[in-house]
């Protein structure tokens, strides 16, 4: 099932994610909202409430990892599997990395929240390098492999970026001001 907003602001409570986080699961859930409906309007078939919802749930593993280790990703998708949101399990446990073997022929609610979650610092929309110095600096260890991972993993993001602004009729650069505009329907 893909669970509504108020559904996804329910397990956000339940599973006592935390207000910064829960600010940028929303932030990230507009740029969804907002790439999945341009999308949509270009003709590809596309669930707006699947990229909404995955994108709100995508961080909802992050505090169990904290607490009890592991990789937030796959317990989110647990998470989710548990609270029979099987249709976003996947979108949740792809966010922080997306293979290239993963991009599929036409795009992907999973690849439109990879990106949009790579465009959001805390509950800011920035460019994918700034994102990329927060992210590195933060996870980055002072560990040059894992470094290069991070790299790794936001050259597929250009790749991405690249794919979505292809067909759109707006650039990256306009994801801030259009994304402000957005509303995350509560029925």
């Amino acid at each position: 099932m893909i669970p509504s907003v108020k559904r996804c602001f329910n397990l956000m409570e339940i599973h006592r994610m935390p207000e910064h986080i829960m600010n940028h699961s929303v932030m990230v859930a507009k740029i969804a909202r907002l790439l999945t409906r341009s999308l949509e309007s270009g003709g590809y078939v596309l669930s707006v409430e699947r990229a909404t919802a995955g994108a709100l749930l995508h961080d909802i593993g992050k505090i169990s990892a904290l607490k009890a280790g592991g990789d937030h990703c796959e317990l989110g998708r647990m998470i989710c599997l548990e609270e029979h949101c099987d249709e976003i399990a996947e979108i949740v446990s792809r966010h922080v990395r997306f293979a290239a073997t993963a991009i599929p022929e036409t795009i992907s609610e999973e690849e439109i929240v990879y990106y949009s979650d790579k465009r959001v610092k805390h509950d800011q929309v920035v460019p994918l390098e700034e994102r990329l110095d927060y992210i590195i600096e933060r996870y980055g260890r002072n560990n040059d492999k894992i470094k290069e991972l991070i790299r790794a993993n936001f050259s597929m993001c250009r790749v991405v970026e690249e794919r979505l602004f292809s067909t759109l009729s707006f650039g990256p650069d306009a994801i801030s001001s259009l994304a402000a505009g957005e509303i995350l329907p509560l029925d």
